[in-house]
C-alpha cells in the first residue's frame, strides 16, 4: 500500500448521511463533520472555532453550518466564517466516494 492511500480514512457509507445534513466523525483525537449537499460530500473540522463547541447538532442550510451554541455560521465548502461570533475559518478536508463509501484525507 503506497503512502497516498494510507492518508484516506474510511468514514461511513454514503447512505448514512441524509441530504443537506451532516455526520460527526471522530478519528484519533480530532472531530470532523461530513456533509452531504446536492453537489457532493464535504468535510470540515467538527468543532466551532468560536468556543470549540461540537457542530454535529448544528443546522445545515444553504450550504452553511450554523453552530448550535452561539449561531456562528460557516460556509461548508470553503470553511469560511460568515457570521459572528465565529471569525476564524474552519479547516476543510478532501473527500472521495468509492463504491458508496466515503473517505476523508487526513
Amino acid at each position: 500500500m503506497d503512502q497516498e492511500s494510507l492518508n484516506w480514512i474510511f468514514v461511513c457509507n454514503e447512505s448514512e448521511i441524509e441530504m443537506n445534513d451532516l455526520k460527526r466523525f471522530d478519528y484519533k483525537d480530532k472531530t470532523f463533520c461530513i456533509y452531504k449537499l446536492k453537489d457532493g460530500i464535504y468535510a470540515t473540522d467538527g468543532l466551532c472555532t468560536h468556543e470549540e463547541f461540537h457542530l454535529e447538532d448544528g443546522l445545515v442550510m444553504h450550504e452553511e453550518i450554523e453552530c448550535p451554541m452561539h449561531q456562528g455560521i460557516f460556509d461548508i465548502k470553503s470553511g469560511k466564517a460568515v457570521s459572528a461570533p465565529a471569525c476564524v475559518d474552519l479547516k476543510i478536508y478532501k473527500i472521495k466516494v468509492e463504491e458508496n463509501k466515503i473517505y476523508i484525507k487526513l
